[in-house]
């Protein structure tokens, strides 16, 4: 298993060789923000990545990587595993006064890779592609039940007495809570309806 997603273009460099690599992570570290993050993944993550020369100081990347990443139920908040298939496919340019290997956006729109090491860590680049093809919500079944929204319980684990089913004529007209439920307790609002407001 590889520490670091490393790919070695010097050949490629000197003679427009292709460069190749391929292995498997379970982790990726990466920059954000100045500080060091870490992507974890829940089984080891298969990838492979070719480079080819387009002439000059720019090449092209291509490739597949399978990270499977675990997220919390928009719902209930248990833990979702969710597997990416994800197809690279990036241009380079070489850059000898870059310290770091970094994305920018070229004139078309298009996003190139900018490195100036001629042993190239795809950590970062790994993990933004990753971050950025991962759903903004996942939920863990279909029909996830969530949380009770005043006590927190798990509603998949069974109701609680905060959503027990309560016959229609007990629900109170003016507040759309039952009267004797723990919402009506909770309420905030509940004891200004016996307040008696003096007539002007």
């Amino acid at each position: 298993m590889s520490d670091s997603p490393l790919i070695h273009l010097g050949s490629l460099m000197r003679s427009s060789e292709d460069a190749h690599a391929e292995g498997e992570l379970d982790h990726l570290n990466y920059e954000q923000g100045g500080k060091t993050q870490t992507l974890t993944f829940t089984e080891p993550a298969p990838y492979e990545i070719s480079v080819n020369s387009l002439g000059g100081s720019e090449m092209y990347l291509q490739g597949s990587f399978e990270p499977t990443i675990t997220m919390e139920c928009a719902r209930c908040l248990r833990e979702v595993e969710v597997p990416l298939e994800l197809t690279l496919g990036t241009l380079m340019r070489y850059e000898p006064s870059a310290d770091a290997p970094y994305l920018e956006e070229a004139e078309t729109g298009e996003e190139v890779l900018i490195f100036g090491d001629s042993t190239l860590d795809l950590s970062g680049y790994l993990a933004e592609i990753t971050l950025l093809s991962s759903p903004l919500s996942v939920v863990h079944d279909p029909e996830c039940k969530g949380l009770c929204q005043v006590c927190g319980h798990d509603l998949n684990d069974g109701p609680c007495e905060h959503m027990a089913g309560v016959p229609v004529e007990e629900i109170d007209d003016d507040l759309g809570i039952p009267q004797s439920s723990g919402h009506a307790k909770q309420n905030p609002f509940a004891g200004l309806r016996d307040l008696q407001v003096p007539e002007e």
